[in-house]
């Protein structure tokens, strides 16, 4: 692979905006997962099948340049991360949000203790959390949800979003459309933010508001089982349309 070029645990390559978020120095990476270990910060493991599981970084071996994780043996995907060996983990130190690659991943319990050990990562990004940031995305080229109504599975329903953050989004519903009750589910919505940028996650609604001047209303949802490449590429198109939007009006 050549220098500078990274997959996904999906395996898509690595998009050309996230290259200044990226640290590849040894003793750099060393000292992040250091920090995260100190922190005993949760760790969100993601593999490409959607499976994941949680687990605290316990042990850094510089030497041997591996890393070992405590996990919970009841836990029914370790294994099926295990087997996959492309799995993305995910973790917060206060306001810096991180992401790295795991491979050679091995699994060693006993019936009180598991452990996941995996190979040093060969680079980590490194991204500052701005989760309560919300954005506008352009008219022109608004965002699409695409689902099911949960009450009329035969209905189809494509809706612009108004605004998006990491923690969740807005979105139109045009007239004619059942209402949606707050409270309630939506499942499998695919997401497409732009041509790079797509992804099924689950919504939950948290409220129905009328906007003014027609009738129709602004669907207010958080996200649910938002899986951690999802997470880190819809911040990164907050972040992005964030700073266009600064840009046209400076």
């Amino acid at each position: 692979m050549p220098h500078g070029a990274s997959s996904s645990a999906t395996g898509a390559p690595e998009r050309p905006d996230w290259a200044a978020f990226r640290v590849e120095h040894p003793q750099e990476i060393v000292r992040l997962l250091g920090a995260l270990r100190e922190s005993a910060a949760p760790v969100l493991l993601s593999g490409p099948r959607g499976d994941s599981a949680s687990c605290t970084l316990r042990t850094i071996d510089a030497g041997r340049r591996r890393i070992g994780f405590r996990t919970e043996p009841e836990s029914p995907s370790l294994q099926v991360l295990v087997d996959d060996d492309e799995v993305v983990a995910l973790a917060h130190l206060e306001q810096v949000r991180l992401q790295f690659e795991l491979h050679g991943l091995l699994l060693v319990q006993d019936e009180r203790h598991c452990a996941l050990e995996s190979a040093l990562p060969e680079r980590v990004y490194r991204f500052q959390r701005r989760s309560a940031y919300r954005v506008q995305p352009p008219q022109r080229h608004a965002p699409t949800a695409r689902m099911r109504h949960p009450s009329i599975p035969e209905m189809q329903l494509a809706l612009r979003v108004l605004d998006i953050s990491a923690g969740g989004c807005a979105l139109l519903l045009p007239e004619g459309v059942p209402a949606l009750e707050p409270g309630g589910r939506l499942n499998e919505v695919q997401v497409v933010l732009d041509s790079q940028t797509r992804f099924v996650a689950g919504l939950q609604i948290r409220y129905l508001s009328a906007l003014q001047g027609n009738d129709r209303m602004r669907l207010g949802c958080q996200w649910v089982a938002l899986r951690a490449d999802a997470r880190l590429a819809l911040q990164r198109y907050v972040d992005q349309t964030q700073k266009c939007q600064r840009l046209l009006s400076s």
